[in-house]
């Protein structure tokens, strides 16, 4: 899988106004009700039930863990894992209050040693066979588990790949998991906040923006066989909401390998590059993708390359999570900048 695996990093690129929530201590904000009622939710197939705000929660993947620090959460925070982008811009000092337990997966036996009371993860796979552990192994322990609604919500995460969508991902199964976790941890206040935040950028990246009639791909690694996305994933969300077209949404794959030909015939008008700072595939940095680009004989001609029209995203923001709000902002402005946003 190109995407989803711990693998991945990937440059920070900055957020803006989006989390003065970090700055907000441990437990309730004032006003807000202690929290002391069992919490009981559905999520990716199962039924979770968490008698008490957890205290001592580890995070399994980059993503969950910023929603975690943006509700203010570190102190409850006894560790994090799988990070694949420097921590997002303003989390800086939450983040450097909570132990990294591994930079890519843990062990089981690692992620134990916290004594945790609750886990959480951005993917099905970092909770199922050949991930860190079960959601049965940890649940047997009486250590309830939750993963991202976006991994599994009209989704099949079935075989090597990066799954497959049945229905097209939505923001809203990012704001869900802001709410669940807000109600978890009890700080509900802190999460609508949170989502209104987000909402905000979205309406004021888009607004006056229309870019129906314009193509775009979207190029996360390897040079060789290229990994493009397909329709219905975080880059299908920014598609969307630019009224742009995806010139792979015939495809439901997350992330499917093409051949470099059939890019160059579809020919897009702009194209989103990853710019990854990892070394497991060819061509990871931005700088190597264009260097690529410009030289191959087969992509050299294509328009967006001899018009230089180019997008860079991080790993992250090419994930379903708070930061692809971040996308749609970078996407917007590039846009316009190029003269192509209605």
């Amino acid at each position: 899988m190109p995407f989803a695996r711990p693998v991945r990093l990937s440059v920070v690129l900055p957020v803006i106004g989006m989390l003065a929530l970090s700055a907000c201590g441990s437990g309730k904000s004032a006003g807000e009700p202690a929290a002391t009622a069992a919490v009981s939710l559905t999520n990716c197939g199962h039924t979770i039930r968490v008698d008490a705000p957890p205290e001592r929660a580890v995070s399994l993947n980059q993503g969950t863990t910023e929603i975690m620090l943006s509700l203010g959460l570190a102190d409850r925070m006894v560790g994090t894992a799988t990070w694949t982008d420097p921590v997002l811009e303003g989390l800086e000092d939450e983040n450097g209050k909570v132990k990294r337990l591994a930079d890519n997966a843990p062990s089981f036996e690692r992620v134990l040693d916290t004594g945790p009371d609750f886990v959480a993860a951005s993917f099905v796979s970092t909770l199922g066979k050949g991930g860190v552990a079960t959601r049965q192994q940890f649940e047997k322990l009486g250590v309830p588990t939750y993963v991202a609604p976006s991994d599994c919500s009209g989704k099949e995460n079935h075989g090597n790949g990066d799954g497959t969508r049945e229905n097209a991902l939505s923001m809203d199964a990012v704001y869900g998991e802001v709410r669940d976790l807000a109600e978890v941890f009890g700080v509900e206040e802190r999460g609508e906040e949170l989502v209104a935040s987000l909402e905000e950028r979205m309406e004021k990246a888009t607004k006056g923006v229309d870019a129906s009639g314009v193509t775009l791909m979207y190029w996360f690694a390897n040079s060789e066989s290229p990994y493009m996305a397909g329709c219905c994933g975080s880059p299908g969300i920014m598609t969307r909401a630019l009224g742009a077209k995806n010139l792979f949404d015939d495809t439901r794959e997350e992330w499917p390998q093409i051949n470099w030909e059939t890019v160059a015939d579809r020919d897009p008008d702009v194209l989103v590059i990853g710019d990854l700072t990892r070394k497991s595939q060819t061509a990871e940095t931005a700088e190597k993708k264009i260097e690529f680009l410009e030289s191959d004989p087969v992509t050299k001609n294509m328009t967006a390359v001899k018009n230089k029209r180019y997008v860079l995203l991080s790993g992250q923001a090419l994930n379903p999570t708070i930061r692809t709000v971040e996308g749609v902002e970078r996407i917007a402005a590039a846009l316009r900048e190029y003269g192509l946003d209605g």
